[in-house]
């Protein structure tokens, strides 16, 4: 037997459970992690709450590191006392050990610390995806980065200035837009304080930025297409403040034939080829310097409900981590 954190219902943090669950030997394709250490990430708040249904009872989280403890027939990629990372489902990283396909598992290099890799292998990897396949960030481009000053806008805002980008970020407060200045943003906004459709149109000469990456949802929706030039793309990829509602496609075509997508890591990488590809470009910014993953605080994995509190509090910097 070993602890995890469970839900069997649906609700607020007060749900999640700190109980012993039984352990399992890894079947075909699979193999058997002991966690070393865990990520937070706000998908975890969507799957606690019932807004991305789950079945339960369940162990939440899509984020892990440690190291291989046992293999299911089969599995020639890794061995036993490998250190491994992951950030895709099945849930159940909220776990001292647990057994997930080795198709959805990497390698973790020399240069990578478990804990690194368990902060940054969704943020990192989303970040990967946003800025080089859904809309291909050039050098010489001014973007927009909703929540700048988060786990995953520290990872893309510095990642966009390493590929010669100039990055505007909204943040929620003074120290938050000193944190995104000191992760690769030219500009910040504080968007509890100034209009950041005005300044973006500011900065930009009028012309507005071609893409927004919006992590935030229901609050920024609308005002992040008025941030975009003609023809430019709103990536809608978080709702931390609400789901965005039906809206009337025609806005699109009115505000200058926008493109609009709802991307998740999940679908890019889906293919192995592709998660291992994705991995593997993370791990070259982050050892070469271009990209630092900040982990702004740790916490037990038995306390992972105060980490939600704070999570939805807006009180956390950066990336966190749940240690076991």
């Amino acid at each position: 037997m070993s602890k995890a954190i469970r839900i069997h219902e649906p609700g607020g943090p007060e749900k999640m459970r700190w109980e012993e669950v039984e352990d399992r030997a890894p079947g075909l394709g699979e193999i058997a992690i002991r966690h070393t250490a865990v990520g937070l990430n706000f998908i975890d708040v969507y799957h606690r709450t019932g807004l991305y249904p789950v079945p339960l009872p369940t162990v939440l989280g899509l984020e892990g590191a440690g190291v291989v403890e046992a293999l299911g027939p089969e599995v020639t990629e890794f061995r036993v006392g490998q250190r491994v990372a992951y950030a895709s489902p099945p849930i159940g990283a909220y776990a001292e050990r647990r057994v997930i396909p080795a198709e959805r598992v990497v390698a973790i290099p020399a240069e990578i610390s478990d804990r690194q890799a368990a902060a940054m292998m969704l943020k990192g990897m989303t970040a990967q995806y946003l800025l080089r396949r859904t809309y291909r960030v050039s050098a010489g481009e001014t973007i927009l980065v909703h929540a700048a000053a988060g786990g995953a806008g520290q990872i893309i805002c510095q990642w966009a200035k390493h590929l010669g980008a100039t990055v505007i970020g909204t943040v929620g407060s003074e120290d938050k837009a000193r944190i995104a200045k000191a992760h690769g943003c030219a500009h910040t906004i504080n968007y509890n304080t100034e209009d950041f459709v005005a300044r973006v149109k500011e900065i930009t000469g009028g012309e507005g930025v071609p893409v927004v990456y919006d992590s935030v949802g229901d609050s920024t929706f609308m005002k992040s297409l008025d941030c975009l030039r003609p023809l430019g793309m709103m990536v809608s990829f978080g709702q931390s403040s609400g789901k965005v509602g039906p809206f009337d496609a025609g806005i699109l075509s009115a505000k200058g034939s926008l493109f609009l997508t709802r991307p998740t890591l999940m679908t890019y990488t889906a293919k192995h080829a592709d998660l291992v590809a994705s991995a593997a470009e993370l791990f070259e910014v982050v050892a070469g310097g271009a990209v630092t993953v900040e982990i702004g605080q740790t916490y037990p994995l038995a306390e992972a409900a105060q980490a939600h509190r704070d999570l939805e509090a807006r009180k956390t910097t950066g990336s966190t981590v749940l240690i076991p």
